[in-house]
């Protein structure tokens, strides 16, 4: 089954030219494509795709409102901005309003191939330094207390919430906590599911939010966390010595 794409972006050579790259690629379809944010809106609701390809400066309605109104309506597409301002702002608001990443208009073809592919696949999208930059503004904001369903993580959820929200892979969390890649992804959906969020993208902005893994914070929540780390851990304990993260460059996250 094809990954089905929205192309929004005001300037049509620039449509035209993701059309024509994303055409060669056998898993992808473009279904659709708008020259503003209005339109993006009525044709996501129209098409219904797996993910949206969003410019932020538009005229009539920017790519941020758009993002808004599109996951608004329950729309269960995955939104990546595409832009050539690598901003602080663009960034912290276009996650707030629930974007799963990012990519410059001048990234590689083959990169931003693989980013769709990647948030398709329920993946975020952040590149070491947007995170970093994200994790310093929301250090400048005062805290929201965590929602309820924080108590009902496991302890391993728990590490695996941290290790999400310092830009691991599920293969680098396995590493780190000696479970399978499988394991992972396991405890990733269902910490996505109790917490009511929709990728891991989510996940960093809730937790960075809240403060939840500032000094002292991880050990308050361990003391009322649920105690099992469920069965699918068992028996899954894998040889090798922790990894670190892979550094620099786009990382599914």
């Amino acid at each position: 089954m094809s990954i089905r794409v929205l192309v929004v972006d005001d300037q049509s050579m620039v449509r035209a030219g993701f059309r024509l790259l994303l055409a060669n690629e056998a898993d992808i379809e473009v279904v659709a494509e708008a020259a503003d944010g209005r339109e993006a809106v009525s044709q996501a609701a129209r098409f219904h795709p797996d993910v949206i390809l969003m410019d932020i400066r538009m005229p009539r309605l920017d790519g941020l409102e758009a993002t808004r109104r599109i996951l608004a309506s329950d729309q269960p597409a995955r939104i990546l901005i595409l832009t050539t301002f690598d901003l602080d702002d663009y960034v912290y608001e276009a996650l707030k309003a629930g974007a799963s990443g990012f990519v410059l208009k001048d990234d590689p073809p083959e990169q931003l191939i693989s980013a769709v592919r990647t948030v398709a696949a329920g993946d975020a999208l952040l590149s070491p330094s947007i995170t970093r930059r994200v994790i310093q503004q929301f250090t400048r904001l005062r805290h929201q207390p965590p929602p309820p369903a924080m108590a009902s993580l496991t302890a391993r959820e728990l590490d695996v919430f941290r290790l999400i929200t310092e830009g691991l892979s599920n293969a680098e969390i396995g590493r780190q906590l000696f479970i399978s890649d499988t394991t992972v992804k396991t405890h990733v959906t269902r910490l996505l599911q109790k917490l009511d969020l929709r990728d891991r993208a989510q996940a960093i902005v809730l937790a960075h939010q809240t403060g939840l893994f500032e000094a002292g914070e991880p050990a308050r929540w361990r003391e009322h966390s649920n105690p099992s780390q469920g069965e699918e851990d068992a028996g899954d304990q894998v040889a090798g010595t922790p990894m670190p993260s892979m550094g620099e460059g786009s990382t599914r996250s």
